[in-house]
């Protein structure tokens, strides 16, 4: 028991999760210190020892250990329980990782070993080339060679400092080696220490399959008992279902009967009221008679009466009939137009929802408030929806008023034109001056009709000085008139555009209306009075009269010898103001003129100022004389017609001189002061709230509106807000006669103030109150309320400004100090964080409360009562002592009702709880307050789905599906799936982890079903705090009757176009179907698969690169069938396409960019040499000008790029996108799964193995996983387009074709090649195999073919690298030459050619192979060993009989007979035809030579001899027999020496010699017979001869002697020969042993005569 103790203290993990012991905690730090291992080791085991045994004595068990005991228990038949089963899982799984860890470290030991081993012989190198490099050192010193000695020993330092390096890493190479060696040595002992426990577990895992199989078996047993049950409730239930369906049969039939009956009632009941309808019609029928014939008796009047009333009645219901219609429609209309609203409402709420829901999320996105951004959005909209309605308001006011006042200026005007006549008189006196006025007015209108328009300020005059009040009378009544019109025409048109209120009424010239003149501008008197325009001459005049009239009038006065200097009149009051005023109002005022002077003086008005004339009257009676103190009235009339301030003076004139009234006009203006800028709060305590008020007056006239805030820090522009009444403050009904200037003024929406936008600060203590906004009126004030809450003790300091609509009052500043003292209790930390809180847990925590006074306070603790029952204070009442502090435990257990209960202090989307809390303290005013806050999260882990459904599952495969864990809460949570059947696994990490706040974690279940059943069970999930989370699971096992090898199959890593084979085995194990001795092939509890043959079949992908090979076969029981997998990965049609679109596309912008390039420069070139020829001539060229003009008006146009469906395989751009590919092929991995379907039965491969595929069952389906990785490969073929396949077509037996192909080494590093071996036998042969490619090297292959038969031939050549294969597959054909020539026999002749003289013939040859032919024609007289020939004996004297190839030739030396073509190709079944010219240059008639026929250089195929002869003459004799040797002297012949030879050979007889032999038997004479021929040569040397005669001489005595000769005489034509037969019968009593002989002449007349002396010579012969 010891033992085992201390071995679970080693390998096992906490017991409540059964995690495997990580590395570091199994070996416990081998590495490191052995001795503390050891210790720990000893220590844990004297613990458990002890503990086990004191546990053993109080038992009273003789037993020592543990495991014996548990042997017991098992023995016994107890079965093994869960921890014991868990137990013996993790020690099986802590020794394999024993065994693992052992195995790295024999490999690390081994590698390490390796690297050792490799630095050892690195050392010796270098050590041998130091000493070479030591030798060549001395010797070069012993040469002098000083260069050599300098190379030689940097080379020697280099090398030293290498092998320094190297015996550094020898040294930790060894070091490591050693450590590695002693851990593995550790590791070698603690496996023997476990030795014994490893038999242990495996005893254990025997008798836990035992015990499973025990188990199974009981449940089938189970199971069975319940199938019996079962069967016995199934008979009971048919029997019940028999009885019941004979009850409803009976209830049927006897509903049957009963209906029978009641149809015959029916049937009798229609039949009688059948015989009733009949007499009512009958009587119906008499009654219409007589109706109709009362009718015809009564009179016309009534019928006519009925019409009338009937046509009434029928337009009254047509009436109604309208009416009702209409009022359908009209109802169909307002529910049209109801629905109409509805859905324009429904689709207006919607928008804006969804405007206020895109408002909100940018809100949130920028972090502010939401409610509170949201709520001073409304309140924006809604002020200006009320400035909206507010300015419509004041329009139609205006308009309204400016009505009504017309027309009652109207009605004036005409009661005053009534009252004076004769006034009528002068209104065409002035013209000029109406019409100004009436622009005046008409201008006036306009601006009084759109008041938001900004107007230009223009200065106003009128036209003439002496215009008169009838005048403006006349104006005003035809402008009012024009007015009303006007105004009421715009009232209905109030909607339109502003852009059509804008149009002024323009003038017929320019003057005062074009100029923008200001009217403070316009100078005073001195200006010149004269109009603009005059000449300067006038002025002059106009000067030197002003100068005579006021010497005329004004005359200095003195009295007492002193010249009076003061003004004449003072006024009373020295100043004519005009405040506040109006627009169209009339403000008049009274001037009282005193006398200063000291005697009588006399005053003249001279007039106002030039640019006040259009709004002042000045009424001045002149008194007359004057005496000094006396005074008289003045009276000024004003009525502005434009608001703003004017200036000017009213000028009189005086008996000493002039004088004038200054007159001042100011417009309302707002005047505003504070009567405070410092507000002082005082000293004050924490909590308490404190108010000051500060007053804000207006001493001007007009209102505006203020608002209050604190300031921003800055002097400069700040935001205004616009109330309602800001129309109202401006614009008043006196506008009408008035011209307004209203500048654009920052509104609110401009500005992007809010009314109540406020600073965004931290928590402030001195705030404003509620008045922080408002109008103020003129003459009036207001008071503001600022209110100081000390929160923080110390000194505080506000500063505030007031801003105003109108842009003329400039902001008020003032300032707010105040002192706040600290209260004597206070919480240290006023926010108490919980962090994050789970529901139904405990949290606790501790609050400081501490004080500052001086004596000891009462405490009282409250909670809020929605938080009563989820948090408590404890203690509820306490007492603080001075300057002391006092602890309260904060108790929190938030329950499931916690949203319910906290109301407003928790927030259910961010979960976040904020509690106020309050601590009463007695004698202080204010409560103490702190906050908690948590965030309260739920602990629920989710499991979707709830409920896994696995199917059909075979026992050869472990089927996964996937579960969704998502953790609820917003802590991490760890969990853990305990309990899991054998047959089940959770990955990753054994279904343990922790899932972090929020996440969602994807866990994979593995179902391995052990045997055919089904399954039904449920997995456990538990949390860190014991929550348990069910998920239910259900699946069938499958056994199926065919199972594989391996079901897993992984390539290596296959390069392109490169092949990877495996093999595995289709096993059928079913032999029998005793299911009680081994597990049978059944669907879960379904019947058990019959014995027998089973078929399987792969069903392959397409497309895919997978081969298997059998897919289809039949498997044998207690059989296996070998299948191989193959694996060659390729490159797609379609995607090599897609490449090569791609490439030409990348193709032609480059064309396109190089085209732009070289007009560019072209462009650049010729503007040079423009710009030179302007240089030269001194002007622009056209010609550059039109070519630059050419060359920017082209476009750049890229070139089409090919459909993908449109590339050809062997087409250049196929080939270069394939082979860009592969060079740019990156590694990929592919999974492939299989399906093998499985039926029982045998089936036929030749005839129809797809029918398996409607005979299987799909639950008994195989599946074979591959997978497939693919890399670059190492070697691409470059030559041949890149394809692997290299023809070599159709080859002659026994020729060869050398071929040869390129191979390039694409990896990055250097690549040894090996090669397959070709078969010796074959006719392949690759002739210089390279052994090693360089990075990029590329290198050439020759093969060659050489066929021995004729057949077609196939052989792969594999070249190997170390990565991948590249296999070349070489194929070609031999076939066997043949011809047929047209020439028959061996010999060709040519006939008889005069010599010197031409002659040609031709022959066909015809190629009858399947292949091409090459040929070459040779001349034997050709021959380069022709001399060496010629140097042997004739052959006529060496053979007998046998004569030379090659005959007579030219003397010239050249060639006599020549043929063409020499050489060339005859195709299939084409025929070739060859010229023969035939060319003596003497007489000879031995002409001959040799000619071979050689194909592909090599074989002669056909041997011909060519002959011809040459004469001198026309004519020639051919026949006999030879006399002379076909062989010339080699003397050579002079040209006279030739002539001589002619000439004596024509006087010669020439012999001819003929042999004939005649046959002779018993009964038979063959005669013997011979012929000649006579023949003429066509030529054109003889042009008088044409034909040639021949004529025989002394035939008697040959005749005689038995010759006969036919004909004797004749002629020839040139070109034709003609036959001479020579027959010989011998006489009788002709000895037959005896020659006959004789002589004849044959002459022959051509050109020349020729004599021919023929012997004939006979013999018999017998038979």
């Amino acid at each position: 028991m010891a033992e085992n103790a201390f071995l679970a203290s080693v390998f096992t993990v906490e017991d409540e999760k059964c995690l495997p012991t990580p590395e570091p905690l199994i070996l416990g730090g081998l590495l490191k210190d052995r001795s503390q291992i050891e210790v720990t080791f000893e220590e844990e085991y004297n613990e458990e020892f002890c503990k086990v045994a004191s546990e053993g004595d109080e038992e009273d068990s003789d037993a020592s250990g543990e495991i014996p005991e548990q042997h017991a228990a098992r023995s016994s038949g107890r079965p093994m329980s869960y921890p014991d089963r868990v137990r013996i899982l993790n020690l099986r799984r802590n020794l394999n990782q024993l065994d693992n860890l052992a195995k790295e470290k024999s490999i690390i030991f081994r590698k390490t070993r390796e690297e050792l081993n490799a630095c050892h012989l690195r050392i010796r190198t270098l050590t041998m080339q130091q000493k070479d490099v030591e030798n060549e050192i001395e010797r070069e010193k012993e040469a002098g060679n000083t260069a050599a000695v300098f190379r030689l020993q940097a080379m020697q330092r280099r090398l030293c400092g290498e092998l320094g390096n190297e015996k550094d890493l020898e040294s930790k190479i060894a070091e490591m080696l050693n450590e590695n060696m002693l851990g593995m040595w550790k590791i070698e002992i603690e496996q023997g220490k476990f030795a014994d426990l490893r038999k242990q577990i495996t005893r254990d895992e025997k008798e836990l399959d035992l015990q499973h199989r025990e188990q199974a078996e009981g449940r089938l047993q189970k199971q069975m008992e319940r199938g019996v049950m079962l069967n016995r409730k199934c008979q009971v239930a048919k029997r019940e279902q028999q009885k019941t369906s004979e009850d409803y049969e009976q209830k049927v039939s006897k509903a049957c009967d009963d209906a029978q009956k009641n149809r015959e009632k029916a049937v009798q009941f229609l039949k009688s009221s059948l015989a009733r309808s009949s007499i009512t019609s009958l009587l119906l029928m008499a009654l219409k008679m007589a109706t109709y014939l009362i009718g015809h008796v009564l009179p016309n009047r009534v019928r006519e009466k009925e019409a009338s009333q009937e046509q009434q009645h029928q337009e009254y219901m047509c009436r109604r009939m309208e009416t009702v219609l209409s009022l359908k429609n009209n109802i169909t209309s307002t529910r049209e137009n109801f629905r109409t609203l509805q859905t324009r409402d429904k689709a207006l709420a919607l928008e804006a929802n969804e405007q206020e829901l895109k408002m909100t999320e940018a809100i949130q996105a920028q972090g502010l408030d939401v409610t509170r951004e949201v709520l001073l959005r409304k309140r924006q909209e809604e002020f200006e929806r009320e400035k909206k309605e507010f300015t419509e308001q004041q329009k139609a006011r205006k308009i309204e008023i400016v009505t009504r006042i017309l027309k009652e200026e109207a009605q004036l005007e005409k009661v005053r034109k009534q009252s004076h006549p004769g006034r009528q008189k002068n209104k065409r006196k002035l013209p000029e001056a109406i019409r100004w006025r009436r622009k005046t007015w008409q201008y006036i209108e306009n601006v009084c009709a759109k008041p938001d328009a900004v107007v230009t300020q223009k200065s106003w005059r009128t036209p003439s000085p002496c215009s008169s009040t009838d005048d403006k009378n006349e104006v005003l009544e035809e402008s009012s008139q024009k007015a009303t019109q006007e105004m009421a025409h715009k009232s209905k048109h109030e909607g339109k555009e502003e852009d059509s209120r804008e149009t002024l009424v323009e003038p017929e010239f320019t003057g005062l209306w074009d100029q923008e003149c200001d009217v403070s501008k316009v100078p005073d008197g001195g200006v010149d009075s004269k109009p603009l325009g005059a000449s300067k001459t006038e002025k002059d005049i106009f000067a030197r009269n002003l100068e005579k009239l006021h010497s005329g009038i004004i005359h200095k006065h003195r009295v007492s010898g002193r010249e009076f200097k003061g003004c004449p009149f003072y006024s009373k009051p020295s100043l004519i103001h005009f405040k506040d005023f109006d627009v169209g109002k009339t403000y008049k005022k009274k001037v009282i003129l005193i006398n200063a002077f000291y005697s009588i003086n006399y005053c003249k008005l001279v007039g106002v100022s030039e640019r006040l004339k259009d709004f002042f009257t000045v009424h001045f009676n002149p008194p007359g004389p004057m005496s000094a103190g006396m005074s008289c009235e003045v009276g000024v009339t004003f009525k502005p017609m434009i608001n703003e301030d004017l200036e000017g003076e009213v000028a009189f004139l005086s008996h000493i001189g002039s004088f004038s009234i200054p007159l001042r006009c100011s417009t309302k203006k707002c005047v505003l002061a504070l009567d405070k800028e410092l507000i002082d709060f005082g000293t004050h305590v924490v909590g308490e709230t404190i108010s000051r008020t500060i007053t804000l007056t207006n001493c001007g006239a007009l209102a505006t509106r203020f608002q209050l805030r604190r300031s921003v820090g800055s002097a400069g522009a700040h935001p205004v807000i616009s109330p309602p009444s800001f129309e109202r403050a401006v614009r008043t009904v006196s506008t009408v006669f008035s011209v307004v200037d209203i500048t654009e003024q920052p509104t609110l929406s401009s500005m992007n103030v809010s009314p109540l936008e406020q600073h965004p600060e931290e928590l402030a203590e001195i705030t404003l109150g509620k008045v922080t906004e408002g109008d103020i009126g003129p003459f009036s004030s207001v008071k503001l309320q600022i209110i100081f809450t000390p929160a923080v003790p110390g000194d505080v300091r506000a500063e505030f400004e007031i801003i105003f609509e109108n842009p003329d009052c400039d902001p008020l500043h003032f300032s707010a100090v105040a002192v706040s003292v600290a209260v004597p209790v206070w919480v240290p930390n006023p926010d108490v964080d919980l962090k994050i809180c789970m529901y139904d847990r405990l949290y606790q925590d501790c609050i400081i409360v501490q004080s500052r006074a001086t004596s000891a306070l009462r405490l009282k603790f409250e909670v809020c009562k929605e938080l009563a029952n989820h948090m408590e204070l404890l203690p509820k009442t306490g007492y603080i002592q001075a300057h002391s502090s006092f602890s309260v435990q904060l108790k929190f257990l938030p329950r499931k009702s916690l949203p319910e209960d906290a109301g407003k202090y928790f927030d259910e989307q961010t979960r976040v709880l904020e509690v106020p809390m309050t601590i009463v303290v007695s004698d202080q005013s204010k409560p103490v307050e702190f906050t908690v806050h948590a965030i309260v999260t739920t602990s629920d882990l989710e499991i979707s789905p709830t409920e896994v459904d696995f199917g059909y599952c075979s026992i050869y495969e472990a089927v996964q599906t996937g579960i969704t864990l998502t953790n609820k809460a917003i802590l991490p949570q760890e969990f853990g799936f305990v309990g899991l059947p054998e047959f089940v696994e959770i990955q990753p990490d054994d279904g343990f982890g922790t899932l972090l706040p929020l996440e969602s974690l994807n866990l994979d279940v593995i179902f391995n079903a052990n045997k055919a059943k089904e399954y039904s069970f449920e997995l456990t999930c538990k949390t860190e705090i014991n929550r348990l989370f069910k998920l239910t699971c259900k699946a069938i096992g499958v056994h199926p009757p065919l199972e594989l090898s391996h079901s897993l199959v992984q390539f290596s890593a296959t390069a392109l176009n490169d092949v990877s084979t495996a093999t595995l085995f289709v096993i059928n194990n079913h032999v029998s179907l005793n299911q009680f001795t081994h597990a049978v092939p059944r669907i879960g509890k379904g019947d058990v698969a019959p014995v027998g043959p089973t078929s399987f079949q792969f069903i392959i992908p397409e497309d895919s690169p997978i081969t298997i090979m059998p897919c289809v076969g039949t498997v044998l029981p207690g059989k296996k069938c070998l299948v191989e997998v193959s694996f060659r990965p390729v490159l797609s049609e379609q995607l090599i396409r897609q490449e090569a679109v791609e490439m030409a596309r990348r193709a032609a912008e480059l064309k396109v960019v190089m085209e732009k390039k070289a007009r560019e420069l072209e462009l650049q070139r010729k503007k040079e040499e423009s710009l030179a020829g302007r240089r030269k001539l001194g002007s622009g060229s056209f010609l550059g000008q039109f070519s630059r003009d050419k060359y920017s008006k082209q476009t750049l146009r890229v070139s089409e790029v090919p459909d993908p469906e449109n590339i050809l395989p062997n087409s250049e751009e196929y080939i270069a996108a394939h082979l860009a590919l592969i060079r740019n092929f990156t590694d990929r991995f592919e999974r492939f799964i299989i399906p093998c379907l499985v039926a029982s039965g045998a089936i036929d491969e030749k005839k129809e193995p797809e029918n398996l595929q409607y005979s299987y069952s799909p639950y008994n389906t195989l599946y074979l996983e591959l997978h497939c990785p693919s890399v670059a490969p190492s070697l691409l073929l470059l030559s041949n387009n890149g394809r692997s396949t290299i023809n070599f077509g159709t080859v002659a037996v026994g020729h060869r074709v050398m071929k040869e192909i390129k191979i390039q080494n694409i990896s990055q590093e250097q690549l040894p090649l090996k090669y397959s071996l070709l078969s010796p036998f074959g006719p392949f042969w690759l002739l210089n195999p390279a052994r090693m490619l360089e990075e990029g090297e590329s290198q050439e292959l020759s093969i060659s073919f050489c066929p021995e038969e004729s057949r077609a031939f196939c052989e792969m050549l594999g070249i190997r690298s170390q990565k991948a294969t590249l296999a070349i597959t070489l194929i070609g054909e031999g076939v066997v030459p043949s011809i047929l020539c047209s020439v028959e026999g061996d010999v060709f002749n040519l006939g008889y050619v005069v010599a010197k003289e031409t002659a040609t013939s031709t022959f066909k040859i015809e190629n009858t192979s399947s292949i091409a032919l090459k040929f070459s024609i040779l001349l034997e007289s050709l021959s380069p060993n022709r001399d060496k020939e010629q140097q042997k004996l004739p052959a006529f004297l060496s053979s007998p009989g046998k004569t030379d190839l090659v005959g007579t030739q030219n003397y010239s030396g050249l060639s006599v007979f020549s043929i063409s073509p020499v050489e060339g190709i005859i195709g299939v079944g084409k025929i070739q035809e060859f010229t023969i010219t035939f060319s003596p240059d003497h007489e000879s008639l031995h002409y001959s030579d040799c000619l071979q026929i050689m194909l592909f250089n090599k074989e002669v195929i056909r041997v011909i001899q060519l002959k011809g002869a040459a004469r001198n003459h026309m004519m020639f004799v051919e026949g006999g027999d030879p006399l002379d040797v076909p062989v010339e002297s080699l003397a050579l012949t002079t040209s006279l020496a030739e002539e001589a030879a002619k000439a004596e050979s024509d006087k010669l007889t020439k012999p001819i010699l003929l042999r004939l032999e005649c046959v002779q038997s018993e009964t038979l004479v063959i005669p013997g017979v011979r012929e000649l021929r006579v023949g003429g040569i066509r030529t054109a040397q003889f042009p008088s001869k044409k034909t040639v005669e021949f004529n025989w001489e002394s035939l008697s005595i040959l005749q005689m002697k038995g010759f006969t000769i036919d004909p004797v005489k004749g002629t020839v034509d040139r070109g034709q020969t003609k036959a001479i037969t020579v027959s010989w019968v011998p006489p009788a009593g002709l000895d037959p042993d005896q020659l006959v002989t004789g002589t004849a002449m044959l002459t022959l007349k051509g050109d020349v005569k020729e004599v021919y002396s023929v012997y004939f010579m006979s013999r018999i012969v017998t038979k």
